[in-house]
């Protein structure tokens, strides 16, 4: 037997593997920076937007918190809906694979034998690994889902867990730039200035986490969190601003 094969140096690992270390769930990531991202950027937009354009804090905080039940429960459906759909599409393939295993099995074979080819497996261990994956059925369906098809399997769990942390997420992010409008009275421009600022760091926090447990730079994500936000915060100033220009305003 030869020596075990090493893997590629990767220059940004540093420091031994701890086999402990717990690893953040893709999905609920990904299910918390959308939630969370889309309330900040929404509820800012809508706060510089009337504050551009009105000058009662009243109807901003009218106007934002029905924006965080309605998105909420929105951002919440989209996510469960989306989610269902993944995971019927995932059966739905599941059972169409099991039925082109048991009635075309030579075809299946040689779809097996083009993904092992494209690993770079050649000659008679690739014979040998084509004849045991398909002596093993449940390895079999598993290589084909996911690399033939590339589907991964979506739990009976996922899409009320997407819905709630989605939800709960959108919720949290509308609150943050809010909040200054409860404790600043009429002061306007003291809450758009505090909501932007919380906004910010809100933002410029959550890319410093996603980089965390990812490949990127937790400035830059950061930074690209906080663009956006403003971007968004931007886009509702100015369209206040437009509207209340208009002879009699708002």
């Amino acid at each position: 037997m030869g020596e075990p094969i090493a893997p590629p140096a990767d220059p940004d690992l540093d420091g031994p593997v701890d086999r402990n270390e717990a690893r953040p769930h893709p999905t609920r990531l990904s299910d918390f920076v959308l939630g969370s991202q889309d309330g900040i950027v929404n509820v800012l937009g809508i706060i510089l937007g009337l504050a551009a354009a009105v000058n009662d804090s009243r109807i901003i905080l009218i106007a934002t918190l029905a924006a965080l039940g309605a998105e909420s429960i929105a951002m919440s459906a989209v996510a469960y809906s989306s989610t269902l759909t993944r995971r019927r599409l995932y059966l739905s393939q599941r059972q169409q694979e099991l039925r082109e295993m048991r009635e075309t099995p030579a075809e299946e074979r040689e779809d097996i034998r083009r993904i092992l080819t494209g690993w770079g497996y050649e000659g008679p261990d690739r014979e040998e690994l084509v004849e045991r994956l398909c002596r093993n059925p449940k390895a079999m369906l598993e290589l084909m889902m996911s690399f033939e098809l590339r589907l991964t399997p979506v739990e009976e769990s996922a899409p009320r867990e997407s819905g709630l942390l989605v939800g709960g997420a959108t919720v949290f992010g509308h609150l943050i730039p809010l909040v200054p409008f409860f404790f600043v009275g009429n002061d306007i421009l003291l809450g758009a200035a505090m909501s932007i600022l919380f906004s910010a760091v809100a933002l410029f926090g959550t890319g410093w986490y996603e980089a965390r447990v990812t490949q990127g730079i937790w400035y830059r994500n950061g930074l690209q969190m906080v663009s956006i936000g403003l971007a968004g915060g931007l886009a509702g100033y100015l369209i206040g601003r437009a509207i209340g220009g208009f002879p009699g305003g708002l």
